[in-house]
């Protein structure tokens, strides 16, 4: 009977602990993805309870950031990149921070992951039309690749943006601008978002366009999550030039958090070793941390050696105007 006490007396304690434990709100957008039990582990190891609040896109995570800053609905956010760390710092919803160091770095956040937005193809597609691939953007503009192309629109999408702004850098705005109108009138397909994009009109999975704007880990994606066994992706990349933009995720505290302490161990946690090997097949991200091995399947994706990528603080001033004009000629909005 006594042992019977003793027990109760314990796990009531241990229930009264857990119901009182500080409580860190991290706000993520849709593919945060870290292993349950890392989390579990970080739970654990400081005596906290983790609530996940996935925001939709990144650029609506921003947006909710933004609309709460008067009274903040996280104390630590995961997800801002340099497409939206600008517009973040503009809005004074960030607390300073001096990025850890690593392969790459986001000015104003502390690095976490980097991958690439670029083209994907579907290899079967292009084998049976037995169609050259394009070499260059321009060759997307021409009769042979008409109606094959689906874009993401860059004023609802990340990747979207991160293309457009990938040609302004190689091209220069006027002639970026130029280019995609030759586009729209070569019949650029325009969806909200990745998933429509590539779920519904990538013609890998069904639809009717063979190129997509994805990213350039998608073919190893493929082969990963794959029901029968593959010895090579379906897909491909076309790395061409000007079609390449570098992405940098990272993590930073949100300015009036209410766990400052518990927030700075969180972002600390996600440049750990455990959760950066995580990342590369969870995420389908690139760790910053350098050393880490990668999963063998990243064989199937053909890592750039080049980009063209504004510099975020480009991106903030001109994002608005840039994707209004690209509106106007694409859409045919607003003229």
């Amino acid at each position: 009977m006594q042992l019977f006490k003793t027990t109760t007396l314990l796990a009531a304690l241990l229930f009264a602990g857990l119901a009182h434990a500080a409580e860190l709100r991290v706000l993520t957008h849709s593919s945060f993805a870290v292993a349950k039990p890392l989390l579990a582990e970080f739970e654990k190891q400081n005596g906290v309870k983790l609530s996940i609040i996935k925001a939709g896109d990144a650029g609506e995570m921003v947006n909710k950031l933004i609309l709460t800053r008067a009274n903040p609905i996280a104390d630590v956010v995961y997800g801002i990149d340099n497409t939206l760390i600008g517009k973040a710092e503009a809005a004074g919803v960030l607390l300073p921070m001096s990025d850890k160091g690593g392969v790459v770095s986001l000015p104003g956040a502390v690095s976490i992951d980097y991958g690439y937005v670029t083209l994907n193809y579907d290899k079967a597609w292009f084998a049976k039309k037995q169609l050259p691939l394009p070499k260059t953007l321009d060759d997307l503009t021409r009769p042979a690749y008409k109606d094959l192309l689906v874009v993401e629109n860059p004023a609802t999408s990340s990747p979207g943006l991160a293309f457009l702004l990938s040609t302004i850098s190689a091209m220069g705005e006027a002639k970026a601008m130029a280019f995609w109108g030759k586009l729209r009138d070569n019949g650029v397909k325009v969806s909200k978002g990745w998933t429509e994009a590539y779920y519904t009109d990538f013609s890998r999975n069904g639809g009717a366009r063979p190129i997509v704007v994805s990213y350039a880990t998608s073919p190893a994606a493929e082969v990963f999550y794959s029901k029968e066994k593959l010895t090579a992706s379906p897909t491909g990349n076309l790395l061409l030039p000007g079609a390449v933009f570098q992405q940098v995720e990272g993590a930073a505290l949100v300015k009036g958090g209410k766990e400052a302490a518990l927030a700075r161990k969180f972002v600390e946690f996600l440049r750990s070793d455990a959760v950066q090997k995580d990342i590369p097949t969870s995420m389908w991200m690139y760790p910053v941390q350098p050393g880490i091995a990668l999963d063998p399947v990243f064989q199937h994706a053909e890592k750039p050696t080049a980009h063209t990528t504004p510099d975020s603080r480009q991106i903030a001033a001109k994002t608005t105007a840039w994707v209004g004009k690209w509106t106007r000629i694409v859409l045919k909005s607003g003229q």
